[in-house]
């Protein structure tokens, strides 16, 4: 099968937000408009329009859908979900890495959110190029221009209206589109379906007249042409000004702002638009960077059909019909179905068996994928997320994945013996589907413990396991990841011998243990010189002090961030072996770090709650006796932000204490900062348990 969108006209987006900004809303709507025209080729009267929504409805188009794909004005713009909970901000990272182009959908009540701040942060780091949704336009106290200054104060971004409202809250009618100088008016008996382009209202034209200046004047400097011509005071043709905001917003100097309401089918045909006009497309973006597995030497792959296959799984999902779906991105190449594929980050081959294109509401079974496409794979049997799949004979590695620690715990139990082997093969399938969720066994309890990102995180597992594998469970009560780590340089020496009749055991291994940087875990050096331990014995040290660190020595916890250098030993000829130098390596790591100052870390959580002023003082209050440091405060949406730094400890049921402190009237979010030492009363207490 030829291709059939070339890569100029595909579109790899992703809708970005805060959990309540409406992005499943304005989703369903692109889905909804570009279903109907792609399907239908023409917009019926009022009833028809409502019952294909409803036919919709009952075929169920899920928006769940990791990578969707439809169609406007001849485009193909594949939208990747994005979750909008803090709980989930590494599938935020994964599907961001995969986007060439988002949409940042806003609250324009609230302007710029805790969690839009953090995504828009990621999308920052990932370079990827957007443009703003100013939603819910229909809102009682929707403010376009403050929640455009919202993105200026609070994201240091650099908004520029190509658009503005005609109307707000229950007024709200349409949009005047600056680079037109139109006014867009959306009847409301077909569902926003149905607009008409009109003159500008005379008592809204100085104001558009005011902002189309500003526009221009944000955006010539990105075309040359566009620059002279207006410094000179000559007119400007439409695609002159679209050219420039194209490039103004690819180079990531800007960000167009656009406006709506999703849940009143108003603006979203005009979001389309701005989609193909200024979102970029694979060929906009710089090639792939990755390594050479083989040479080790950086490689780059180009947006083309003719390059070698590579492609990143950005999502793992199990189907009740297909069995597991691998979601991947292809940077390059293609690939039909039936040839093998390297899985570059396992080092293992593997055969696509079913290659499927995800639409709106249905699967496309495909026999080719190209360059730019996003699709699904069934029958990729150990990929997982992050994995790249490339060609066997030339291949890359895209990127090393890197996934937070969890950093909250419980035990979990099927309520019925028959639930036992049900519940450990749905949370193996969870686990495959999500890198940041862990599930262990505890040795001494031989209880179940799964680890997560947060409370909600758990919690949306655990409902999980019964929608989805009609596993019932018993959670206990959240639990802490505290982790270890050592505060200064520290020596052992720790020998293992054994003489039984026979072959016995030697080990002998001197080391020290210091202080690492932190976040990289364990740093290993062998400076043993002169074959004082044979070089095959030094992989047994390595794996006695990793084994050793997962159970620490202050209260058992997880050791971090320590650098362990073996500097001398000894061997025996008959009676060394792997074992014994295992063993004494863990005796010795032990010992270093008990003699250089452990001490007991616990996971610290950036915290925002929005408060009415006249809650604050009692708000902060109870911050600073739950260990919180208030690091700041801000005005927004007519309420006070408090951010502060609160060990994660103290958070526990603070949804139900902070709803009754304040009526109900406040919200927060939180997120994992960082990992900081335990006061000495508290570490006490923890160690005694």
């Amino acid at each position: 099968m030829a291709r059939q969108t070339s890569l100029e006209r595909t579109r790899n987006i992703g809708i970005m937000a805060h959990i309540d900004a409406g992005k499943t809303t304005t989703t369903e709507r692109i889905l909804y408009y570009t279903g109907m025209t792609h399907k239908l080729g023409e917009v019926h009267e009022g009833a028809a329009t409502m019952d294909w929504m409803e036919q919709e409805r009952e075929r169920g188009i899920t928006i769940t859908a990791a990578a969707t794909t439809c169609f406007w004005r001849d485009h193909r713009i594949n939208i990747i979900d994005t979750p909008g909970h803090v709980d989930f901000t590494i599938e935020v990272e994964r599907s961001l890495r995969v986007l060439d182009g988002a949409v940042a959908a806003f609250d324009s009540v609230q302007g710029v959110e805790p969690q839009s701040e953090t995504v828009w942060r990621q999308a920052d780091k990932y370079q990827v190029p957007r443009i703003a949704f100013m939603n819910k336009m229909d809102r009682i106290g929707a403010d376009f221009y403050g929640s455009v200054q919202s993105i200026i104060d609070r994201l240091g971004a650099r908004p520029v209206p190509i658009q503005i409202p005609i109307g707000r809250e229950a007024e709200f009618r349409g949009s005047i589109d600056l680079v037109r100088m139109k006014g867009f008016f959306y009847d409301d008996e077909t569902l926003g379906a149905k607009y008409k382009i009109d003159e500008i209202p005379s008592e809204l034209l100085a104001q558009a007249k005011e902002y189309r200046e500003k526009m221009l004047d944000a955006v010539a400097e990105f075309d040359d042409q566009v620059m002279e011509k207006y410094l000179n005071g000559h007119p400007l043709t439409e695609e002159e000004v679209m050219r420039a905001i194209r490039a103004g917003t690819i180079a990531m100097k800007i960000t167009p702002v656009l406006c709506g309401s999703a849940f009143k089918n108003k603006g979203v045909q005009q979001l389309l638009d701005g989609i193909v006009d200024y979102l970029p497309s694979p060929l906009d973006i710089p090639p792939v960077k990755g390594v050479d597995p083989n040479s080790g030497k950086e490689v780059e792959r180009k947006s083309d059909d003719g390059e070698p296959f590579a492609a990143l799984a950005f999502k793992i999902m199990s189907d009740p019909f297909a069995g597991q779906l691998t979601y991947f991105r292809v940077y390059s190449g293609t690939l039909k179905t039936g040839t093998p594929v390297l899985n570059v980050t396992k080092g293992s081959k593997d055969r696509i068996g079913r290659l499927l294109k995800m639409h709106a509401n249905k699967r496309e079974e495909i026999d080719e994928v190209y360059a730019g496409d996003i699709v699904a794979a069934v029958g990729l049997k150990g990929a997982t997320t992050g994995d790249t799949l490339a060609d066997e004979k030339q291949p890359v590695l895209l990127e090393i994945m890197k996934f937070p620690e969890p950093v909250i715990a419980m035990a979990i139990e099927p309520k019925t013996k028959q639930d036992q082997e049900k519940m450990g093969f749905a949370l193996q399938k969870l686990a495959q589907e999500d890198p940041s969720f862990r599930v262990r066994t505890d040795e001494e309890t031989a209880q179940t413990i799964i680890a997560g990102m947060g409370e909600l995180h758990l919690e949306i597992i655990v409902d999980r396991m019964l929608r989805e594998f009609k596993v019932e469970a018993n959670v206990g009560k959240p639990e802490v990841a505290f982790r270890e780590t050592i505060r200064r340089k520290a020596e052992a020496e720790s020998k293992y011998i054994k003489q039984t009749g026979g072959r016995g055991q030697y080990g002998h291994v001197v080391l020290t243990v210091e202080p690492s940087e932190s976040g990289k875990g364990l740093e290993f050096v062998n400076k043993i010189v002169g074959g004082a331990i044979p070089k095959e014995y030094i992989p047994a040290i390595e794996k006695g002090v990793r084994e050793r660190m997962e159970t620490g020595v202050v209260a058992g916890y997880p050791l971090r961030d320590v650098k362990v250098t073996v500097i001398d030993g000894s061997y025996h000829d008959v009676d060394s072996n792997e074992m014994a130098f295992k063993i004494a390596a863990s005796m010795g790591f032990a010992d270093a770090c008990k003699k250089a100052d452990p001490v007991l870390l616990e996971p610290i959580m950036k915290v925002e709650v929005l408060v009415p002023q006249e809650f604050m003082g009692d708000v902060i209050g109870n911050l600073n006796g739950r260990r919180g440091k208030v690091q700041g405060m801000k005005v927004r949406a007519g309420a006070q932000a408090i951010e502060a730094a609160v060990p994660l400890m103290e958070m526990f049921g603070y949804a139900t204490d902070l709803r009754s402190r304040t009526q109900g009237r406040a919200t927060y979010s939180m997120e994992f900062d960082r990992y900081e030492q335990v006061p000495k009363n508290i570490a006490e207490a923890i160690i005694k348990k």
